[in-house]
């Protein structure tokens, strides 16, 4: 791991293929190796959770791409909010 303080790489954030991944924390930009998270295994709680998610993108997507609905779910949200955001949100509060 290092930080780096020069003015180029101080405002980057994201990775490089798979080799190197820019972290900021505060002020201070930390460049790592790629993680190798291939011998991880996800807990049966993980794995529920982003099946849930999966269906709150997909369900979010299908009105987004709805002219129809999606008019009606401009009328919900708030000023500064988007359809997409609101209709995960929706569906992760009623499918608990």
């Amino acid at each position: 791991m290092a930080i780096t303080h020069d003015i180029i790489l101080s405002g980057l954030r994201g990775q490089i293929g798979k080799k190197i991944v820019f972290k900021k924390y505060g002020k201070k930009t930390v460049v790592t190796k790629y993680p190798d998270m291939s011998n991880v295994q996800p807990s049966e709680l993980q794995v529920a959770k982003r099946k849930l998610f999966a269906e709150a993108v997909a369900y979010a997507r299908n009105i987004n791409n709805n002219p129809v609905l999606k008019a009606e779910y401009k009328k919900k949200v708030k000023k500064g909010q988007r359809v997409y955001h609101y209709a995960i949100k929706e569906y992760l509060r009623n499918n608990k």
